[in-house]
């Protein structure tokens, strides 16, 4: 073994790829540090999940950067689950970041918007809060974060209303607005930073509309958010 420094040492094998999303209208393309996600963020959604719609604390969950799936395309139906969920969101990618970000200060650390699924195994979440574990295993699974390409806020504003919507085969499944979201965009980023230490790169799933169900192989997912853009994703 030679006498080198750790910091200088080579890798033992090739590391991944940083995983990245396009961005509408620019050549270069988004790194991507961290996913969280936000738990239950629209009213109609946490009535339906069995939860109080009621205005407590926000919660996070994380999904790993390469579970996405960039610009959309294809969902490989999971192992170990017989019960996989859509759920639709807008996405909230930062190009800034810190620790306890005040909320007046929030809106500056955003690039931009995507939309995107927050696919979920659902029978296998169920049972991880029966036994009070975890939710990984029904989250952060391969492919389970498909993503559109992100576009600027420099090129639309920072949103704050807009139909938010899912089909799956043509039928309507999800249907929302943005301004119901419990916790606006500037309310997550700050309550997420006293959290963790936020860094351009991280994207913030902001919550699922009511609707959310069942997928199965052959279904053709299509949802967008008015003002932000669309994602197609086949089950396969």
């Amino acid at each position: 073994m030679t006498n080198v420094a750790y910091k200088e040492a080579a890798y033992l094998f090739q590391p991944a790829p940083i995983p990245t999303l396009p961005i509408r209208g620019v050549n270069r393309v988004f790194p991507v540090h961290r996913i969280y996600c936000v738990g239950r963020n629209y009213a109609e959604h946490a009535k339906e999940m069995g939860h109080d719609p009621s205005r407590e604390p926000p919660f996070f969950f994380q999904k790993n950067p390469d579970t996405l799936v960039p610009g959309g395309g294809e969902f490989p139906y999971p192992s170990k689950s017989k019960d996989v969920h859509h759920e639709f969101e807008m996405v909230v990618a930062l190009s800034g970041g810190g620790s306890d970000i005040p909320v007046e200060r929030a809106l500056d650390c955003v690039y931009g918007y995507a939309v995107g699924l927050d696919m979920t195994r659902r029978d296998l979440q169920n049972e991880a809060k029966k036994m009070g574990r975890p939710w990984e295993i029904g989250k952060a699974f391969e492919f389970a974060a498909p993503c559109s390409e992100i576009v600027p806020a420099s090129a639309i504003g920072h949103p704050s209303k807009g139909a938010v919507w899912l089909k799956v085969n043509g039928t309507t499944r999800q249907q929302g607005d943005l301004s119901q979201l419990i916790w606006a965009v500037p309310e997550m980023i700050s309550y997420l930073s006293g959290l963790f230490a936020l860094r351009p790169g991280d994207l913030i799933f902001s919550g699922t509309p009511a609707g959310v169900s069942a997928v199965m192989p052959g279904d053709v997912l299509q949802g967008g958010v008015n003002g932000i853009g669309e994602i197609t994703v086949k089950v396969v």
